[in-house]
Parts: C-alpha cells; structure tokens; sequence
C-alpha cells in the first residue's frame, strides 16, 4: 500500500507542474506568413486569359494617395458628368480610380462649401429686400401726405 500512496503523491505534484507551465510561458508575436499568390483556374470554353495589364489597375487602387482640394473637384466633377451620361454610379467612381465611400465622403465635404456661397446670396438678397422695403414706406409717405394736403386734411 505504500507504493500506492507514493503514487498519488506523485501525481498530484506533477498536475501543478503542468498547470504553471502555459501561465509562465511569454507571448511571442507569429511570424508573418508569405501571402501566396492568388492563381487563376484555367478556362473551360477555351477563352483566352485577360493581359497582365488588366490586373495592374487593381494594384493600383490598393495604394493610398492623398489628393488635392483641386484634384477632388475635378474627380467629383468627372463622376458627376459621368452620371449624367447614364453610367452608374458605381461605374463612375471605378472610372475616376476611387471607392464609392470615398466619393461619397468627399462629396459630402464639398456640399457645405458650395451651400456656404448660397447662404452669402440669401443674406444679401434679403438685406437688399430690406432696403427696398424701406425706401417704398418712405415713398408710400410722401405720397399719403401730399394727398392729405391737397385734401385740406393736414
């Protein structure tokens, strides 16, 4: 019977052994895996693959750029034509080399700035209402009081 008790002594002091081993262990970051690369399946029909050339602009719309108030202008204006011509939107923004939320952030960013223009012309149409108001009442006046002279009213 004591190598029974031996036994047990001897499990249950390796079961915390284990235990503390994944606690100690420290976090190393994975190495990076090479991406493979994707490869067409060949086709059935026969047809011929499209040129490596097609798949350049792909690349391209990966990478970030920056663009200018100017150049956003003058891509919001090209998808706009664009639009007009009956392409849809969709089309008009891959044509112009950007994404659609893109499109849509820059064309919401733009809006306020025109508004802005619209906002000026209104304040100024109205100042301008108020004067011409003001200059009827005057003549309004004068009118209403030269009646009432030649009337014997005044």
């Amino acid at each position: 019977m004591a190598d029974f008790q031996d036994a047990q002594t001897v499990q249950t002091t390796v079961a915390p052994a284990r235990v503390e081993v994944p606690e100690s262990k420290k976090k190393v970051p994975r190495a990076k895996k090479a991406k493979a690369e994707l490869v067409k399946p060949a086709r059935k029909n026969g047809a011929k693959p499209a040129p490596p050339a097609a798949e350049a602009p792909a690349a391209a719309k990966t990478a970030r750029k920056t663009y200018s108030e100017k150049e956003r202008a003058q891509k919001l204006a090209q998808i706009e034509k664009s639009i007009a011509g009956g392409a849809t939107s969709k089309i008009a923004v891959g044509q112009a080399g950007i994404s659609e939320q893109t499109y849509y952030y820059w064309k919401r960013a733009a809006a306020p700035s025109s508004d802005s223009g619209d906002l000026r012309d209104l304040v100024a149409l109205e100042e301008e209402n108020k004067r011409l108001k003001s200059l009827l009442a005057d003549r309004l006046r004068k009118e209403n009081a030269e009646l009432k002279r030649k009337l014997g009213l005044a």
